[in-house]
């Protein structure tokens, strides 16, 4: 017998930033915008946003972490739905799928992210996947503060 186990996990992040959905959006949906917030390190970053297309990311550190991500579903300015596969040294870790979505708020605009996932093998933990998500959406809300 090996010790393989299974962890569920789900979490929903909202944030708050002062620009419109469409900047807000528009910073997830173009391969430059998002690699600035999203992928600052990853020279070989790749994002085709749209329905089938693929987003790959490349992590630094002691391992070698890769995500790929899948579009499932793209409403401009209002959702996004895709899924993610990471690996790490080339063994799947996680598995997820999350939703985006945007909504007016004022003259900004309210995110709502929600992700479920799985968490294989214990290679990751549900609280460091919260917390690195959340560090990201901090760094979306930088990044359109600039624009």
């Amino acid at each position: 017998m090996t010790d393989h186990s299974v962890k569920h996990s789900t979490f929903t992040l909202e944030r708050t930033y002062s620009a419109a959905p469409a900047a807000v959006f528009g910073a997830w949906s173009y391969q430059e915008s998002k690699a600035r917030w999203f992928a600052v390190h990853d020279d070989r970053y790749s994002l085709e946003f749209r329905v089938g297309g693929t987003e790959i990311v490349h992590g630094a550190g002691e391992s070698s972490l890769v995500a790929r991500s899948e579009y499932h579903d793209i409403v401009r300015e209002e959702r996004i739905v895709y899924t993610t596969a990471l690996f790490t040294d080339e063994i799947l870790s996680t598995m997820s799928l999350t939703t985006v979505q945007f909504e007016a708020d004022g003259d900004g605009t309210r995110l709502i992210l929600t992700e479920h996932d799985v968490f294989l093998d214990d290679r990751e933990q549900p609280e460091w996947r919260e917390q690195g998500t959340g560090n990201w959406l901090d760094a979306l809300g930088r990044q359109v503060a600039r624009s």
